[in-house]
């Protein structure tokens, strides 16, 4: 039993080390401090949403002091960021409410009332697709939610539900960089998306997109829920009238944006503190994707390869891997994707001894739960009267750890730079 206590003890510090590492605060100054043209704009506004933007907007606060004429952020709810200039909205995730629509709006009026002279700076972390919804005309927010709850129940990838959310919203999809010319724009962009592809982070507001409406219709057609989504909702994708600006675009000529954070650091601010603790360590991939459950097994069968033969790396052993693995619902449960994967681990390493795997998100919270994720053992079903296998096929796997001390419940960090997943052997 002492053994599992360290390595709990050590899987939550190794996390807490990964998330320290990707603190868009300190990232958001280094890159303020880098621009020596800051000077010369006549007026410098803020806008962004996303789970980082509160503490982004604090540091960006700070850094421009009174170079800063106004500024608008969408946080999501819960966020305990506060500042003084910009004015933070609080909106729901990860289907979007009316507060993010009213947040959003008021950052479009924002931008459009920038001039050649001026600089605006968006701040752009995961969760900015939902959180900053403006349905593109004729488009209510009603059906916006719809279409989000089917793409998020479907088990579409992030780059499959952002082709179509940014073919439905008048903001995203480089439509901000639009309203916001002929101003020079500079993008600070926190990433939360595999390969961290300008265009698919927050439904890239200010980056060229290389999806279609045909992209988007393809999405609907492969998940077989194009005729349940709202007829208004279709009609536009069918249309496919007013294309989202493309990389050729002039548009783009003022607008920069910038990748501050990403999983890779974590990652290896984990491995740095995992060598500390004197495990060997192993960095497997910053792009892991895929059913949640099926990457879990994955990890579990990892695990029960060192606990055997020593291979790919001799005990005491640290494994490392992040990315975002997806969930396709099946029940009618509560959980998210993390603790879904630390309850399909439990099920492959049960009864296995001195082998932990912790799964969790960097910023905090797990799907529509207040945990970040959890740890598993050899041990956790054991320790449960819930029946691990009939949780796991009715998605409630929040119902099955809450009991538990192996619920990871951090509160919102500030950041967010994808999931982390850890295998220890003692």
């Amino acid at each position: 039993m002492e053994v599992g206590r360290k390595l709990r003890r050590d899987a939550r510090a190794i996390l807490k080390a990964a998330i320290q590492a990707a603190s868009p605060a300190d990232a958001v100054k280094r890159e303020l401090a880098r621009r020596r043209d800051l000077d010369r704009y006549q007026r410098i506004f803020v806008v962004g949403a996303g789970k980082a933007s509160g503490t982004m907007a604090r540091s960006t606060e700070q850094f421009l002091g009174r170079r800063l004429t106004a500024g608008r952020v969408i946080v999501k709810e819960g966020d305990k960021a506060r500042c003084r200039r910009i004015i933070l909205h609080s909106a729901a995730h990860p289907v979007p409410n009316e507060a993010g629509q009213s947040g959003a709006s008021q950052i479009a009026q924002l931008v459009a009332s920038a001039g050649p002279r001026d600089l605006v700076i968006c701040l752009i972390s995961g969760g900015a697709s939902a959180l900053m919804p403006l349905p593109a005309p004729g488009i209510s927010l009603a059906a916006k939610q719809e279409t989000t709850s089917l793409l998020l129940a479907c088990g579409a990838t992030i780059h499959e539900m952002n082709a179509v959310r940014k073919h439905l919203s008048a903001i995203k999809g480089g439509r901000l960089a639009a309203m916001a010319a002929p101003a020079a724009v500079l993008s600070l962009i926190l990433s939360d998306v595999i390969g961290d592809p300008l265009d698919v982070i927050g439904s890239g507001p200010t980056a060229p997109d290389s999806s279609t409406f045909a992209t988007a219709l393809a999405v609907l057609n492969r998940y077989a829920i194009r005729s349940r989504v709202a007829p208004e909702v279709l009609q536009l994708l069918e249309r496919g009238i007013a294309e989202t600006p493309k990389p050729a675009d002039p548009l783009f000529a003022r607008v920069q944006n910038v990748i501050i954070g990403s999983n890779q650091q974590s990652l290896n601010a984990a491995a740095a503190h995992a060598k500390l603790l004197g495990y060997r360590t192993l960095i497997l991939s910053s792009t892991v994707e895929g059913e949640t459950r099926d990457v879990a097994g994955v990890h579990a069968a990892i695990a029960r390869q060192i606990r055997s033969t020593g291979q790919p790396v001799r005990p005491p052993a640290c494994i490392i891997s992040g990315g975002e693995t997806t969930v396709t619902l099946r029940g009618s449960g509560c959980g998210g994707r993390n603790q879904e994967f630390a309850l399909a681990a439990a099920i492959a390493v049960s009864g296995l001894p001195g082998v932990l795997i912790l799964s969790a998100g960097t910023d905090g919270t797990d799907g529509p739960t207040t945990a970040a994720g959890a740890v598993a053992d050899g041990h956790t079903l054991a320790r449960s009267s819930m029946d691990a296998a009939k949780a796991l096929a009715n998605n409630d796997s929040h119902t099955f750890f809450a009991p538990s001390p192996d619920l990871i419940v951090t509160g919102p960090t500030g950041t967010n730079v994808m999931d982390l997943h850890l295998i220890l052997v003692a």
